[in-house]
């Protein structure tokens, strides 16, 4: 199976979270969380984190990811893992190919004429929240 990554990245306050709107096919013009490919030569970790950098200007020294879910699509051959993470401090993000747009968590991530992944992220952004909410006893999640 082809391994692919999503990065899922929280702003400090866990209101907003990122998304890149796609260039290019799957999903042109809409929004999608960052993220790529994983290279042979690479961990799982190492490609969540070169992508992240390449598409964003965020590094290990601004967020740490955890690998927390993967979607397998055995039909289409794709293993996505889901990683998410937590701005340590505000950052100047650096588009690569796709622009950048910090989107706050609310019912408008329904609209499927506008997000990616047939309604996978909210989805995602659901289960990763209450997993902190659980984790950490905070409502605020």
């Amino acid at each position: 199976m082809k391994k692919l990554n999503l990065i899922v990245i929280f702003s400090k306050t866990l209101d907003d979270v990122l998304f890149c709107i796609r260039a290019k096919e799957p999903y042109k013009g809409l929004y999608n969380f960052v993220g790529g490919k994983v290279e042979n030569n690479e961990t799982n970790d190492e490609a969540a984190y070169r992508e992240l950098f390449e598409e964003t200007g965020i590094s290990s020294k601004d967020i740490e990811l955890d690998h927390f879910m993967d979607l397998n699509y055995f039909k289409y051959g794709n293993n996505l893992q889901v990683y998410y993470g937590i701005l340590k401090h505000e950052v100047t993000l650096v588009e690569e190919k796709n622009k950048l747009e910090w989107v706050s968590i609310d019912d408008r991530l329904l609209d499927n004429s506008k997000f990616a992944g047939n309604y996978n992220i909210p989805h995602i952004i659901r289960q990763i929240k209450v997993y902190l909410k659980n984790r950490t006893e905070i409502d605020k999640y």
